[in-house]
């Protein structure tokens, strides 16, 4: 079985799992006790906020050990604006921050504050301008993942920093997709981080919060950790996060190099295997191991079925893969195609075999889904010039199959008139347009659904 998922969570680390095992016989009392076992494990758990603050990039005293990376974020958001609500109510997130972010900014707007969301462009990436022209007086944080966790798209944080300190902003980012691979650039004010994206175990997030920013910690505020993170502190876990957290470090230039060959292979062959692909995400600026592409007239669960039963474990975006139905919101912003979405996260030391064996087995994946979906011939009628699709009560793919199939029973310069209840037709439609040149001319509203208006143009 070929592991592809480590966007979710990376296989545990050697390390991580020695240090856990070794700190589970020497880490289990107190560290806030004088006496000799209380000694031992504050050497411990001070060892690794010094190692995990040098890799992070602050002081030891600038950092919290959390119970998860959602936590540090939410964590962090609370204390950032808390602490500036004097300055106004004004947040900043992008539009395809982790939904750790978002849930937070929502809970920011219901309870009275205002949101700013950053478009982002199609390969996934926000502008800096965006930032800096969405910054106002009373702007008390802004937030930026380093790397999106669905198409691996690196931000430019380094240059958001720089605008938010010239305005006197606080940046948040949400490290957790690249901390394993190298600190973060620029000067960030507040760092949220979660082992598990490393190799480390589950159940361990950081926050850093540099010296000078204004945090005022929400709830009981407990004795531990700076009053940030209340209760008895899983040392154990919280060693083994850091020891691997220095491993991954250690091999991060090395493996870098060689997870880009194979993701570039993936990224250059897929389209040439598989007929009527995306390849999704920044081209360049992107992190080493993530590659995401979008298969047309592909139910994205279906697929992901399919591959697991070739010992492929793999991802999707897609709103197929959705008890909602809904598109990823990445994708979404990004204006890509949604269904038949894959991800291919490789995790450290993957071997260059287990990417080939992906894909020679990939294409006849998706053609055994194509197949097994048996797209029904479209129902169809004509009112004056323009060909109306009836594609109401179908779901993902089905609208986009029938619009395929019908593109070429209207002359060139036609209408063609998609009616459609399904929320993934008002991502996929303008996408598959876009793939195949032909123009999308917008929607409106329908007796039923929405109708979603197609121009032939070859």
């Amino acid at each position: 079985m070929s592991y592809f998922d480590a966007a979710s969570a990376a296989p545990l680390h050697p390390v991580a799992r020695q240090a856990l095992l070794a700190s589970l016989d020497e880490g289990w009392a107190d560290p806030a006790r004088l006496y000799r076992e209380g000694r031992r494990a504050r050497l411990l758990l001070d060892a690794a906020r010094e190692a995990a603050a040098e890799a992070v990039g602050c002081r030891p005293d600038e950092l919290t050990f959390m119970s998860s990376g959602t936590r540090a974020v939410h964590v962090g958001m609370a204390g950032a604006l808390a602490g500036r609500r004097r300055v106004g109510r004004h947040l900043i997130v992008s539009a395809v921050e982790h939904s750790s972010v978002l849930h937070s900014a929502e809970e920011w707007e219901s309870s009275g504050g205002e949101v700013t969301t950053v478009a982002v462009d199609r390969g996934g990436s926000v502008a800096v301008e965006g930032y800096e022209d969405a910054l106002r007086s009373d702007t008390a944080l802004a937030c930026l993942q380093s790397a999106n966790h669905e198409v691996g798209t690196e931000q430019p944080v380094a240059g958001v920093a720089e605008v938010c300190r010239a305005a006197g902003v606080p940046l948040l980012v949400d490290a957790a997709q690249s901390l394993g691979w190298g600190a973060v650039a620029g000067p960030w004010s507040l760092l949220a981080a979660s082992a598990h994206k490393w190799g480390g175990p589950s159940g361990v997030g950081l926050l850093a919060v540099r010296k000078g920013v204004r945090f005022a910690v929400q709830g009981p505020v407990d004795e531990r950790e700076s009053g940030r993170a209340a209760g008895f502190e899983n040392l154990p876990a919280i060693v083994a996060a850091a020891a691997s957290l220095r491993a991954v470090r250690a091999e991060a230039a090395q493996e870098a190099v060689r997870l880009r060959e194979l993701t570039e292979r993936i990224r250059a062959r897929v389209p040439q295997l598989v007929p009527d692909v995306e390849v999704v995400g920044d081209p360049v600026g992107r992190l080493p191991g993530v590659v995401t592409f979008s298969c047309l007239y592909v139910d994205g669960e279906t697929l992901l079925h399919e591959l697991d039963r070739e010992g492929f474990s793999v991802s999707s975006g897609s709103s197929c893969t959705s008890s909602t139905l809904t598109p990823s919101h990445v994708l979404r912003a990004m204006g890509v195609l949604s269904e038949g979405n894959v991800r291919v996260s490789l995790p450290v030391g993957t071997p260059a075999e287990d990417v080939e064996r992906f894909l020679t087995v990939l294409p006849g994946a998706v053609a055994t889904v194509r197949e097994k979906l048996g797209a029904p011939v479209p129902v169809t009628v004509r009112e004056d010039d323009t060909l109306v699709v009836d594609a109401l009560g179908k779901r993902c793919p089905i609208p986009v199959i029938e619009l395929a199939k019908v593109i070429g029973d209207v002359p060139v310069g036609a209408t063609i008139r998609v009616l459609s209840d399904d929320e993934a037709a008002r991502l996929d439609i303008p996408a598959w347009c876009e793939m195949r040149e032909q123009e999308y001319m917008g929607e409106e509203q329908a007796e039923k659904g929405t109708a979603y208006l197609v121009r032939r143009l070859s």
